[in-house]
């Protein structure tokens, strides 16, 4: 039995250099092991739409569905934060690349 190493190239948070990022100013990959990606917005369907495009963009690039567990919705009534908080909690090997680490590794070396 071989042992193989998969190397992933990880940010300083885990996860992937390549997962495409949430695209709005609040919005971000937080950190645990089921991550919540966060979609802060004062706007409900503008949150939405921004966490439907990047769920989009995260499967194109792993080449799989991403492993969603749960999508949250709060709201933070502070003076000048964003009202609703929207999370899609996401597998962190999903995040990191781990699906496309090992589809390289098992199609074995380029020629």
């Amino acid at each position: 039995m071989s042992e193989e190493s998969i190397r992933l190239e990880l940010d300083d948070s885990g996860v992937s250099v390549d997962l495409p990022q949430p695209p709005g100013s609040h919005d971000q990959v937080q950190g645990v092991p089921y991550r919540p990606v966060e979609f802060r917005d004062n706007d409900l369907p503008a949150a939405l739409e921004r966490s439907a495009k990047w769920l989009r963009a995260a499967q194109d690039w792993l080449g799989e569905p991403l492993d969603v567990i749960a999508v949250h919705l709060d709201y933070d009534d502070r003076e000048g934060a964003p009202y609703y908080d929207l999370k899609l909690l996401c597998n962190e090997e999903d995040l990191a690349g781990a699906p496309i680490a090992l589809r390289k590794l098992q199609s074995g070396p380029a020629a």
